[in-house]
């Protein structure tokens, strides 16, 4: 990557604003202020943008987003399917090729890793009192003290979350990352509210006695290839 030094350029270049835009996906305004800002320093740049967007995002949040795509994923000749509505502010937005690719990338998530629920504030506060009761009876059995099974509790029931709850899940393309993140970094570069309202996972002879495939492996073989 170049790297511009504002001391040796007495503008922004269009060069500048090009490359800018091509590695943020901002637009051509925020992108040549952001070279200002940073004396023409591109890395400066990228940084200023990224935290720039992600504050506007947060504040993105309340808006409502009633329009957006139903998505579905097939997997394995119909062995796996996946139906997910991601809904965003516009029509517009919906119709563009990064929307449908976030889109895509959530669905096959979903039929790779799983997920229960959406996110946390879904999980039924009697599932939780359950899988507490469970992990403490883990811990207890494992023979931990009494005083730091709770904390253990705490922390198994964390794990859950990031387990069962799609925003929570690492994103499979990419586990440095969770699905929140890639849907708030959507937002930055996107401009509008985005999320995920539900979605449905089938899975062929589920519940049924079958020979176990791991389907979620060949998901994520497909989509490394």
């Amino acid at each position: 990557m170049r790297s511009y030094d504002r001391r040796s350029i007495n503008v922004v270049t269009a060069a500048m604003v090009k490359e800018l835009r091509e590695r943020t996906g901002a637009g051509m305004m925020e992108c040549k202020k952001a070279l200002g800002e940073t004396n023409g320093d591109m890395e400066k740049a990228v940084d200023y943008l990224r935290e720039k967007g992600l504050a506007a995002a947060a504040k993105k949040a309340s808006r409502i987003a009633a329009e957006g795509l139903v998505e579905s994923y097939i997997h394995g000749g119909g062995r796996i399917g996946v139906l997910v509505e991601v809904n965003c502010e516009t029509d517009f937005v919906a119709k563009t090729d990064a929307y449908k690719t976030l889109c895509r990338d959530i669905a096959m998530q979903i039929a790779a890793s799983k997920p229960e629920y959406v996110r946390r504030e879904e999980v039924p506060a009697e599932v939780i009192e359950k899988e507490k009761e469970i992990l403490r009876n883990q811990a207890l059995n494992e023979g931990k003290p009494e005083k730091i099974v709770d904390k253990m509790v705490e922390g198994r029931v964390e794990k859950y979350y990031k387990e069962t709850c799609l925003l929570e899940q690492p994103f499979i393309k990419n586990p440095d990352v969770t699905v929140q993140q890639l849907l708030t970094e959507a937002v930055a570069k996107i401009g509008e509210n985005i999320s995920v309202r539900r979605f449905v996972r089938f899975e062929l002879g589920e519940g049924l006695a079958k020979k176990q495939d791991d389907f979620a492996a060949e998901v994520m073989a497909e989509i490394n290839k």
